[in-house]
């Protein structure tokens, strides 16, 4: 069993575009620009034997705002860019009612099942409440990058921080050596 870092994408990883306190995806591939010290962040988990797993929703596929195609190109660029593990994708909105979409943890608990995590030594790091509950419900320990959406916080999570280099800190310093 291996332990992992569970990221969202959109304001994790990459910049969220903000429209009426709302964080969206990039509209195109030209769009996608990484946060500060996110490869150098990634790497370092990645050195010390954390697997990087993206779960990300991606409603605007269901909505018909985005494609699919654009979706999968982004998830290969940072596959190649980033050396992730793997990336695991709710295409649904919330009226599908699915246990992919997160805040349900099915995208997590997929991924453990499929690679061989180990969820009660992993992390989840997010910057909406549906990310920090996900991981919550997964049995990970959970990080909340605030990013000021008009929108509700989680109601708890482990840590809050500012970036995910921060988080990044944080779990290397409690475990040195998964």
């Amino acid at each position: 069993m291996h332990p992992a870092v569970f990221l969202d994408r959109d304001g994790v990883i990459n910049r969220a575009f903000t429209r009426d306190g709302t964080p969206h995806p990039p509209a195109c591939l030209a769009d996608l620009e990484l946060l500060p010290d996110v490869t150098d962040a990634l790497q370092e988990l990645k050195t010390h034997g954390y697997w990087l797993v993206v779960v990300t929703n991606q409603p605007d596929v269901a909505r018909g705002t985005s494609s699919r195609e654009l979706v999968e190109a982004i998830h290969a660029h940072l596959k190649v860019r980033l050396g992730l593990d793997a990336v695991f994708t709710c295409f649904h909105d919330d009226a599908d009612r699915c246990d992919c979409r997160k805040p349900s943890p099915g995208l997590l608990l997929r991924a453990a099942q499929e690679l061989g995590i180990d969820l009660e030594s992993s992390f989840m790091i997010g910057d909406r409440w549906r990310d920090v509950e996900a991981g919550r419900r997964a049995g990970c320990r959970t990080f909340f990058i605030n990013r000021g959406y008009a929108e509700k916080s989680p109601e708890s999570c482990d840590y809050r921080v500012e970036s995910l280099a921060e988080a990044s800190r944080i779990i290397l310093t409690q475990r040195h050596s998964p």
